[in-house]
């Protein structure tokens, strides 16, 4: 497991922006900040998650949705990702050798970097982080990756201009890459009713990963051993 900055070709930190919170959304943000890449998430918190009570998950008996939801949100935090809860993104499109995103907030913020020894009681449950005042305005961010997560709401990449299969799906390759460069369709984008969390986790660290070797230049392995949680959690750890 790898904390180091990774860079493209200038030396410059390569950077991602992931498009949706549920789990493959948070499964592409956790494989690129964990790896060393500059990691924004946009989530509006609609995924079906929440809904769901996974019995159908490997190595997991019984979770419900929205506990899952938390724990990964705090993992995703703990590597240092920019997760911007309650910040919608309205458009996305290409900018140079990379993308751009137009968002809107118009509810809670939530950051990553805004975390306080502090938190209450509620945000400890949930494993969110303390909210800022809500704002009202519109932002907007590049990044050289983007991976869109917003389950089978496909409207942002129909307007980015990426090629569509005959059932209405987003075309994607086994690594999730879409039909322009750099850019990545996850979950319930690229299947017809398919909405397995177990299956929507793989897409999203299928594509992290695709954007890792490219980042790379070489096919990238993420694989842990033991001493690595060791070194990461020390007395955490269980036995």
């Amino acid at each position: 497991m790898s904390n180091d900055t990774t860079a493209d070709d200038n030396g410059e930190t390569a950077s991602v922006i992931v498009v949706g919170g549920g789990a493959a959304g948070l499964s592409a943000a956790l494989f690129t900040a964990k790896n060393g890449l500059e990691t924004t998430v946009f989530d509006t918190d609609e995924t079906w998650m929440h809904k769901a009570h996974l019995f159908n998950y490997l190595g997991i008996g019984s979770v419900g949705g929205s506990e899952f939801m938390a724990t990964a949100r705090q993992q995703v935090d703990d590597f240092g990702a920019d997760r911007r809860q309650g910040e919608e993104v309205t458009a996305v499109g290409e900018s140079g050798d990379g993308f751009v995103v137009e968002t809107s907030v118009a509810s809670e913020t939530q950051r990553a970097d805004g975390d306080s020894a502090e938190r209450s009681s509620a945000d400890r449950s949930s494993g969110r982080r303390p909210r800022e005042e809500a704002v009202d305005e519109d932002g907007s961010y590049e990044a050289d990756f983007v991976v869109l997560a917003t389950g089978a709401n496909r409207d942002l990449a129909e307007d980015l201009g990426v090629a569509f299969t005959d059932e209405g799906t987003v075309d994607v390759g086994v690594e999730m890459e879409t039909s322009l460069e750099g850019a990545y369709a996850t979950g319930a984008m690229v299947r017809a009713e398919e909405w397995q969390a177990a299956i929507a986790v793989g897409d999203g660290a299928a594509a992290a990963l695709n954007i890792l070797s490219s980042v790379k230049g070489e096919h990238f392995h993420d694989f842990d051993v033991p001493t690595d949680a060791e070194r990461v959690f020390g007395e955490h750890v269980a036995e």
